[in-house]
C-alpha cells in the first residue's frame, strides 16, 4: 500500500491511499465467495449456485462491498502509519477502482493542531489553603434536609418560607397575555398552582405579594417582566394577576438524626456524617487540583497560538446553541424566541 499526505491547511490534509492490484483481486475473490455461499437460486442447493451466475446477479453488490471494505481498512492503516491524530469523519473520494487494477482513493481529513509544547516547568500555581471544619459538616448535613422536606396543610396565613396554593389569570395591558405572547400560555393562568414565598423558580415578586394572604382569599399581584425576559413581546412590561389562595402549605424539614441517615442509606447520624466528610475532602481535593491543572492550562495556552479545526469550533457553537435552546424551552420560550436568542 502506498500513501502520501499532502497539507491542506494548518488543521486540514490530503491523504492519498493506493492498494495494490493483488489485495484488490484478493478481497474480490473473498467476498464472492461469500455471496456464493450465501446465494440461492432455483434448481440450485444453496451455495452451489454457478460462479457465473452469481456473479452476473450480485456484481454491483460485490463491488460495493469490496470498496467498503478496502477503504475502511486501507484508511485506517494509513492514518496508524502516518501517525495522524485525525478529529472526526474523513471526507472519502474515489479515483479509480475495478476488477485487475490498484484501488485508488482520496480522503480529506481535518486533524489535531500542530504546536510546540512551551516550557511549562515554573509556571506559578496558586493552591488555595483550605482545611474543612465541623461546620462544613454541619452546613452538607442541613442541605441533606431539603430533598427529604414534607409539607403540612396549615389553617393561617402565608408565611415567608411557606409554599401558597393557588389559582390565577394574568393580564397584560389589559388583554389576557397569550393575546400579547400567544405562546406564554403558563403565564396566562394555572390551576392549584404551587408558589413558594418568596419566589425562587417562578415570576419575581409574585410569592412575595401573597404573604398574609389565607385559603379562600382573592389577592391582586403585579410582576414587572425584566428587560431581558425570556418572553420577549411582555419584556419591560407589567403584568397583573387576579390570584385566589386555595391553600398554605408549611414546608417541614427533617431533624438531623438517624432516620435522616437511613434514608440517605447510611446505618445512623455517624455514619452519615463520616460519609458526608469525606465527600468533602474528596471535593476539596478535586477543586484543588482541578484549580492547579485549570492555572497550568491558561499558562499555556498564553504561550502558544495555532488555529483550530473547523469541525471543532464547528461543534462547539453547536453545543452553545444548543445550551440556548434547551435554557430558553425550560423557561418556557417559543420557537421565534428560540430564534432571536441564536442571533
Amino acid at each position: 500500500m502506498n500513501v502520501t499526505v499532502e497539507p491542506l491547511a494548518p488543521c486540514k490534509k490530503l491523504v492519498r491511499v493506493e492498494v495494490e492490484t493483488k489485495s484488490v483481486d484478493e478481497a474480490f475473490e473473498t467476498i464472492t465467495k461469500e455471496f456464493q455461499r450465501q446465494a440461492s437460486f432455483p434448481g440450485f442447493r444453496p451455495g452451489k449456485a454457478p460462479r457465473e451466475m452469481v456473479l452476473r446477479k450480485y456484481e454491483s453488490d460485490i463491488q460495493d462491498e469490496v470498496k467498503r471494505k478496502l477503504i475502511s481498512q486501507a484508511y485506517k492503516k494509513a492514518v496508524e502509519e502516518q501517525n495522524l491524530e485525525v478529529i472526526g469523519q474523513p471526507d472519502i473520494e474515489e479515483v479509480q477502482f475495478s476488477r485487475g487494477q490498484p484501488l485508488q482513493f482520496n480522503a480529506n481529513v481535518e486533524t489535531a493542531p500542530e504546536f510546540e509544547l512551551p516550557e511549562y516547568r515554573g509556571l506559578l500555581v496558586k493552591m488555595e489553603a483550605r482545611t474543612l471544619t465541623d461546620a462544613d459538616v454541619d452546613r452538607a448535613l442541613e442541605a441533606l434536609r431539603e430533598p427529604k422536606a414534607g409539607f403540612q396543610k396549615m389553617d393561617r396565613a402565608v408565611q415567608t418560607g411557606d409554599v401558597a396554593v393557588v389559582n390565577y389569570t394574568g393580564t397584560c395591558e389589559g388583554k389576557p397575555i397569550t393575546e400579547i405572547a400567544p405562546t406564554a400560555q403558563g403565564l396566562t393562568a394555572k390551576s392549584n398552582f404551587w408558589v413558594e414565598t418568596p419566589s425562587k423558580s417562578f415570576l419575581p415578586g409574585f410569592g412575595d405579594q401573597l404573604i398574609g394572604a389565607k385559603a379562600g382569599e382573592k389577592r391582586t399581584v403585579t410582576v414587572d417582566f425584566p428587560a431581558d425576559f425570556v418572553t420577549p413581546q411582555l419584556a419591560g412590561k407589567q403584568g397583573v394577576y387576579e390570584v385566589e389562595v386555595v391553600e398554605v402549605k408549611e414546608k417541614v424539614l427533617p431533624p438531623v438524626d438517624d432516620n435522616l441517615a437511613k434514608a440517605y442509606g447510611a446505618e445512623d447520624l455517624a455514619k452519615l456524617r463520616d460519609g458526608v466528610r469525606k465527600d468533602l475532602e474528596n471535593e476539596v481535593s478535586y477543586n484543588r487540583k482541578k484549580s492547579a491543572r485549570d492555572q497550568v492550562v491558561r499558562g499555556l495556552l498564553d504561550r502558544v497560538n495555532f488555529e483550530l479545526p473547523e469541525s471543532a469550533v464547528g461543534q462547539e457553537t453547536r453545543q452553545v446553541v444548543n445550551n440556548i435552546v434547551q435554557d430558553v424551552a425550560r423557561r418556557g420560550g417559543s420557537r421565534a424566541d428560540v430564534e432571536r436568542q441564536k442571533e
